[in-house]
């Protein structure tokens, strides 16, 4: 239903609820300031009954007045029994302005007129006793200083009923201001809430909604939205569409960085690599030569032999950087023929052989069957198996697991992919550094070129396919290469 509104009367609809819930607000507010004025008369009424209890306590004590008076003159009981009422009309009177006593001067009041109130009739009493016996000169005497306290009493009364009869009137001057206030304020209230309501209709047509509707007029498709009356659904969908193509700006201009990061690297290495081939590869070549003459030539005690072996083996090491260098500038073409990769795998197997077991690995194939042909360089697979191999070798420091298995399936969007996985139980190798262990001249070891991996990813995604590595620090590595199988033949039996 409100589906079919448009978006100008939806906003309509609700501003025209919201006025109307003010109103009805409003009108509750003032309803109930009626109602709080009601209440606070009621509590008025508190005063009010102690104010009667101190008009009462005045009264009792004005009508013990002459009861006394009137037995000394004609000797009549009857008005001592009176008396006696009164005084107990008197004390429940005390009791009940003593129950609605509210603050610590009303208490201090009615104690003060309770201990006057003992004071006088106790010397009423010695009055009455003197006229029983007969004292009538004494009991006179007597009697007129008991009418000091009798004066004292009244005048405490007629005080805490001052206070009562101040208090209920200033009570009801401050509920009446009280009253008015809050009318005042929620008569204020709703003028302005209408005002604002009128304001934000006209901010909304003329700053949201017609500028909305301009953009939404510009957008692909917004003229068919803009029929059912939404502009804010046209502007969403061209924005929604503006954020694709900035995204997929920004993806291609990554890999536009990344190009040009990657062709800048192999730019510099390529002009390092050419004078290191002419500055340092034939002096190497002609000194492993020398080496090689004097090694056979020479009779070389044990410590000499030792040196001799050492200097040997540096320089090979600085031929392979070399190599590495120049493989990485300038890489050789693929020499693609049809090879099974599980074949690929028995020779760096062959070739690493002596190594292995120099490190101390263990290394198990998990292989159910050879896997199918493929069209690859057996000679640049295999680089790419000795250098993970021997990475997993020297990670893992001596003693240790590796783990060669081959699989096959069908992964997207390659289809049909031969999978070799390089697993070894070393320490692993920290998430933080697992995006850049690809990257060139990156390395963990302190003698590294940090081509190794990278030479080694590059051949692989030369041959259509990707190398990817999985790792936990302290849980090993694995290292998988997927390539395409473009023959759908079924796996040869082993």
């Amino acid at each position: 239903m409100l589906r079919r509104i448009s978006l100008r009367n939806r906003l309509f609809l609700i501003l025209a609820i919201l006025i109307l819930s003010t109103l009805a607000g409003g009108s509750v507010m003032m309803w109930h300031t009626y109602q709080m004025d009601s209440l606070l008369k009621g509590i008025i009424d508190r005063d009010l009954a102690a104010l009667q209890a101190a008009e009462g306590l005045k009264n009792a004590l004005v009508n013990q007045k002459g009861f006394v008076s009137y037995y000394f003159l004609d000797g009549d009981a009857e008005w001592l029994k009176k008396l006696g009422e009164y005084r107990q009309l008197f004390n429940e009177r005390i009791k009940e302005a003593r129950r609605l006593a509210r603050t610590a001067t009303d208490k201090t009041t009615v104690d003060q007129i309770e201990a006057e109130y003992s004071e006088y009739i106790g010397q009423k009493d010695k009055v009455i006793s003197l006229y029983k016996a007969g004292k009538h000169e004494p009991g006179t005497k007597l009697h007129k200083n008991v009418r000091s306290h009798f004066f004292k009493v009244l005048e405490l009364c007629e005080t805490y009923k001052d206070v009562h009869s101040k208090r209920i009137s200033l009570a009801s001057v401050r509920t009446h201001n009280q009253a008015k206030r809050l009318r005042v304020i929620a008569g204020t209230a709703i003028w302005s809430v209408i005002l604002l309501c009128a304001l934000l209709a006209f901010v909304l047509v003329s700053q949201i909604l017609n500028p909305l509707r301009r953009l939404a007029l510009h957008g692909d498709g917004a003229a068919k939205t803009l029929e059912s009356g939404d502009e804010v659904k046209a502007v969403s969908r061209r924005f929604h569409g503006l954020i694709e193509d900035v995204d997929q700006t920004k993806i291609n201009l990554e890999r536009s960085q990344e190009h040009l990061l990657q062709s800048g690297k192999l730019a510099l290495v390529g002009r390092l690599s050419a004078g290191m081939a002419h500055s340092i590869r034939n002096p190497l070549t002609s000194v492993k030569m020398r080496l090689f003459s004097m090694g056979r030539t020479l009779d070389l005690s044990e410590t000499q032999k030792e040196d001799f072996d050492v200097i040997s083996e540096e320089i090979r090491h600085i031929d392979n950087i070399v190599q590495n260098f120049l493989e990485f500038s300038r890489p050789p073409k693929l020499k693609l023929q049809k090879v099974s990769p599980s074949n690929v795998v028995d020779m760096a197997l062959q070739l690493l052989r002596h190594r292995l077991e120099s490190y101390g690995a263990d290394v198990k194939l998990d292989r159910q069957r050879r896997l199918p042909e493929i069209v690859a360089d057996p000679e640049q697979l295999k680089e790419v198996l000795v250098n993970l191999l021997v990475n997993a070798c020297e990670a893992m420091g001596g003693s240790g697991r590796i783990v060669i298995s081959e699989q096959g399936g069908i992964i997207e969007p390659l289809g049909r992919v031969v999978v070799i996985k390089v697993s070894d139980n070393g320490p692993g190798i920290p998430e933080a550094i697992q995006d850049k262990l690809f990257e060139p001249f990156f390395s963990t070891k302190e003698e590294g070129t940090g081509l190794g991996l990278s030479i080694a990813a590059r051949i692989v995604e030369e041959h259509g396919g990707w190398l990817n590595l999985k790792s936990k620090e302290g849980k090993g590595a694995t290292f998988t290469i997927t390539l395409p199988s473009k023959e759908k033949k079924s796996w040869v039996q082993s």
